[in-house]
């Protein structure tokens, strides 16, 4: 047994460095270590039997052993640390309590520190020291200083402090960054309210006129798009119904661990922003993903000014693979920006969002692996389904449960299926982090960024797939907040638009003709069918009680009565959907609630009309959705009555319908 080595010194603010930084720090030199795992047994840090079995999981994890110990409970960082120091004959410091010189980081690129995870501490005479949590990449981290840093020594310090030390020294910077991060082509930043503002005084001009010289022309033509619009996605919807009714029912996705699969390393973003009543619920619900927790990091991400969100993430105490990711202030407040921010902070190759109120399956990150292992190098995101824990609250969450379900379970299928483009729901996502960094991440300008980014993704020849793992969400059960939730939602949805067809033609050789005629109508015949319904319930009502329309006065009864039908015969397929989606949901609302959902979409319309308001004058506004009001806010909401759970990713019911 090798005679035991002198144990290290941990240098904090009350400490004389100079006594320590000497030729014994780390330089990066070859030299011949003891094996870790042996001076943790030989210290009696660790048992025999904890190291074989963490050598075993090493064999198929790529991650150091002593992260993979620190997981598993048998030692704790600090110790690890310090067997790391005594084995590189280094010293471990604490940028805590002793933080790193500001002037040495403007030596420095952010990004790189980032990525290799170190930062410049103090200089010691004419060297400067270096302080870094992974001593096996000094030979990287060499590569990467400037000349009057290459003779540098290094020590070691915890991989939070060294973030946090980014953080600290290069925050600003990053966020500006973040907020850029999208290409100017690609993103809606230069978005232009006054030239908006053009465009619809143009539009209302050219009604006037109409209106006063044309004014049937103008009915007949606003009749025509509305219909035309209600046509295609009638078309659409009933296609991914009849996919979803003629495909067979999916089988129960295997649970645990692939025998034969290496696990990739996943970090999940967690953007929060004032979620004091949620955020003690979504600590425990994450905590019981049952993911290797070596291979697992989550980011809480808040903004630097939410310290009651802070607060409240930290107030019991957090596992080891759970940390809080502060965003500094900057040009806007969004999602997007948080997620570009906080991603740079993260390590995995695949890369999840989820939400403040969301409940995931206890295997679904296993379930993501199992999908991009098998899914081919263009598969570059992964979108599982969204359902709600509090469907039963009221009228507004039956109604938004079953439009979910058509939404996740028929609709986003279905567009897989026909091989269109796959427009993203803001959670519950998953990607390989190559290629979201090569996109350029989210723009953060959007405030419907996910679905912004499928797009993006189609359109440089990626795939995006949906999976049978189901999350629980919140139901927005309110009028109010629902509609400002919409309006959010169709605000991104034409700023979208515009975005991806500032050049047509080149949209239409990137995409192709067929995803090309999808993405009109997912984006623009979806708008139109929310800004223009009134005009179709206007004509439905006057056939219906026999008004005057100028619409209908002039034709044939029988083409009259054909157009009613037609607009019958869609709100039929719509329904049509919420049945399909629903039918093998073993706990659910009674499927009678689905009559009412036309009485439910008036509020989307409401909704549009609010974010065409927003537009006009404030395009990036990010109207927040509260959370934990509904049901939400108690774990214990997601004991016994889980009314949303997919019996085939979940729980087995009895089909029996319950209101």
């Amino acid at each position: 047994m090798n005679a035991p080595l002198k144990a290290p010194v941990r240098i904090d603010a009350h400490s004389d460095q100079r006594v320590f930084l000497d030729a014994t720090l780390l330089d990066g030199g070859d030299r011949s270590h003891p094996l870790l795992g042996k001076l943790l047994v030989d210290q009696g840090l660790i048992t025999p039997p904890q190291l074989l079995i963490a050598l075993a999981l090493q064999a198929r994890q790529n991650v150091p052993l002593g992260e993979i110990l620190i997981a598993q409970g048998h030692v704790a960082e600090e110790d690890i640390l310090r067997i790391l120091a005594k084995q590189h004959g280094t010293h471990l410091v604490n940028l805590e309590a002793s933080p790193p010189d500001p002037r040495l980081a403007a030596l420095l690129v952010a990004e790189d520190c980032l990525r290799l995870g170190f930062m410049p501490w103090r200089r010691c005479g004419d060297r400067v020291v270096i302080a870094t949590a992974h001593p096996e990449r000094i030979a990287s981290i060499r590569v990467k200083l400037p000349p009057e840093m290459s003779d540098a020594k290094f020590v070691l310090a915890a991989h939070s402090d060294v973030q946090n030390a980014i953080h600290t020294q290069y925050g600003d910077t990053l966020a500006a960054q973040a907020e850029h991060r999208t290409a100017p082509q690609d993103s809606c930043r230069n978005w232009s309210t006054g030239a908006m503002r053009l465009v619809l005084l143009t539009v209302a001009a050219l009604s006037v006129a109409g209106a006063l010289f044309a004014p049937v022309w103008l009915i007949w033509s606003v009749f025509g798009a509305a219909s035309l619009a209600l046509a295609l996605n009638s078309m659409l919807k009933a296609a991914c119904a009849v996919i979803a009714l003629k495909k067979r029912p999916h089988p129960a996705p295997a649970k645990g661990p692939h025998p034969a699969l290496r696990l990739p390393k996943i970090s999940i973003l967690v953007p929060l922003f004032r979620e004091r009543d949620i955020a003690g619920a979504l600590v425990k619900r994450l905590a019981r993903l049952s993911y290797p927790h070596e291979l697992l990091e989550i980011c809480l991400v808040v903004e630097a000014s939410d310290t009651v969100t802070e607060n409240a993430l930290t107030k019991g105490g957090l596992p080891r693979w759970m940390r809080v990711v502060r965003v500094p202030k900057g040009g806007v407040q969004t999602k997007p920006r948080a997620l570009n921010y906080a991603l740079d902070f993260t390590s995995g190759s695949l890369v999840g969002v989820y939400d403040a109120e969301d409940a995931p399956d206890a295997d679904q990150l296993h379930q993501v692996a199992r999908k991009f292992a098998e899914g081919g190098a263009d598969l570059a995101c992964v979108q599982g389904i969204l359902s709600f824990y509090n469907a039963k609250t009221n009228w507004l969450s039956r109604c938004f449960f079953f439009e979910y379900a058509g939404w996740f379970r028929v609709m986003l299928p279905g567009l897989q299926k026909l091989g269109f483009a796959i427009p993203l729901g803001g959670t519950t996502l998953f990607f390989r982090r190559d290629v979201l960094v090569k996109l350029g991440a989210w723009d953060a300008h959007n405030v419907t960024e996910d679905a912004d980014l499928g797009m993006r993704l189609a359109r440089r020849g990626y795939r995006c797939e949906m999976m049978q793992s189901v999350t629980q969400e919140e139901a927005n059960s309110h009028v109010w907040p629902w509609v400002k939730q919409r309006s959010r939602w169709l605000k991104g949805y034409a700023v979208t638009w515009c975005v991806h067809m500032r050049k047509p033609l080149l949209l239409w050789r990137e995409l192709g003709t067929w995803k090309f005629i999808g993405f009109q109508i997912l984006f623009l015949s979806t708008l139109m069918s929310f800004f223009l319904a009134p005009v179709l319930w206007w004509s439905l009502l006057t056939f219906l009680f026999n008004w005057p329309n100028p619409v209908f006065d002039p034709m044939p009864k029988a083409l009259v009565v054909g157009a009613s039908g037609f607009f019958l015969l869609a709100e039929l397929v719509t329904l049509a959907v919420f049945v399909t989606a629903t039918a093998s949901i073993g706990q659910r609302p009674h499927i009678g609630w689905i009559l009412t959902l036309p009485a439910y979409f008036i509020f989307g319309t409401v909704a549009a009309y609010k974010g065409l308001a927003e537009l006009l004058f404030n395009p990036f506004y990010w109207d927040k959705t509260e959370h934990g009001m509904f049901g939400g806010a108690s774990d214990g909401s997601l004991g016994t009555d889980r009314p949303c759970v997919d019996p085939q990713s979940r729980l087995e019911g009895d089909g029996q319908m319950v209101s």
